[in-house]
């Protein structure tokens, strides 16, 4: 019987500390124990500390996950929890993602200051974002629009939103309701128009393959329909080759035992795109989204990817 409490690792983040409470709650209720057998254990990752160049410059996704993984490894941590976006299609030898809570809604979030809305921006305005998928799809429905490099944390965007370094910026709506900010969105993005990144909305948790006392621990609070539609997703980055270099975007919705997705690839210009929609039984989820990814490579073909950094 387990008398140490499980270390659970997290990056310092208001909204990662919401998402490692949320996960250590889940887990208090699933097996009836108290709050002092699960330890909150705070990490500071490369992405967090810097932030004034985009992903795409510094390294790409692994910023946010390659301190928590360093010490999954070393046996210092148990478990580590990661805003599911933030993983690289390709974990660390001995790791894997071993549950997923049930996913927040997985939406962007417009949030103006001189314009409620996207398409009510004014000629010239300034959008801030280090997405590059949102930046091509800014560009696709606004070719006027500036776009500028703008990263931190929510409120630290939100704080140089209000002293006026951009008319907008746009955030996930997962976030902003986890951090019970909701309201300072102005617009929802439709995601048949402005698709969220692969496994947006969604919380993961990551541990070592082969640790049974801790998969058991985390097989309780896995939520299955999360499970299969990230899945999904990520099955069509990794055939994309998909990083933070990349304007990708999709998402998968179950409905019963059936599940649909929806994927686009943009040029960072957002003046090309290709997109692609399927459908199957959720059983074969990882299957749709690398058909889904091979599908869209080939129409596309190699030259639409050429001059992408």
């Amino acid at each position: 019987m387990q008398t140490k409490p499980f270390r659970i690792g997290t990056r310092g983040s208001p909204l990662a500390l919401a998402q490692a409470s949320e996960t250590r709650a889940r887990l208090m209720a699933a097996h009836n124990l108290p709050e002092e057998m699960f330890e909150i254990v705070v990490l500071s990752t490369k992405g967090d500390r810097i932030t004034d160049r985009s992903l795409a410059e510094v390294g790409g996704k692994g910023l946010f996950t390659e301190e928590l993984e360093a010490q999954l490894l070393t046996g210092e941590l148990d478990f580590a929890v990661h805003s599911s976006k933030d993983m690289p299609t390709l974990l660390p030898p001995g790791l894997e993602i071993s549950a997923y809570l049930p996913r927040e809604d997985f939406r962007d979030a417009f949030i103006g200051r001189t314009a409620p809305t996207l398409m009510e921006l004014p000629e010239g305005a300034t959008i801030g974002s280090s997405s590059l998928r949102r930046q091509a799809l800014i560009r696709r429905r606004r070719p006027d629009i500036s776009v500028i490099v703008f990263r931190g944390l929510v409120e630290t965007r939100l704080r140089k939103l209000e002293e006026g370094q951009v008319d907008a910026t746009l955030l996930a709506l997962a976030g902003l309701n986890r951090l019970s900010m909701p309201d300072v969105a102005t617009e929802l993005m439709n995601p048949a128009e402005f698709p969220p990144a692969p496994a947006q909305g969604a919380i993961c948790i990551e541990s070592r393959i082969g640790d049974r006392r801790v998969l058991e621990l985390l097989d309780a609070i896995n939520h299955r329909p999360t499970w299969d539609a990230v899945s999904c997703e990520r099955a069509f980055l990794a055939a994309l080759d998909g990083s933070c270099r990349t304007p990708i975007a999709g998402y998968a919705i179950c409905d019963g035992d059936n599940l649909k997705f929806s994927g686009l690839i943009l040029t960072p210009d957002g003046t090309k795109e290709h997109a692609v929609q399927m459908e199957g039984p959720r059983i074969d989820a990882g299957t749709i989204g690398v058909k889904a990814g091979t599908t869209v490579r080939e129409a596309a073909g190699t030259g639409f990817f050429e001059g992408w950094v």
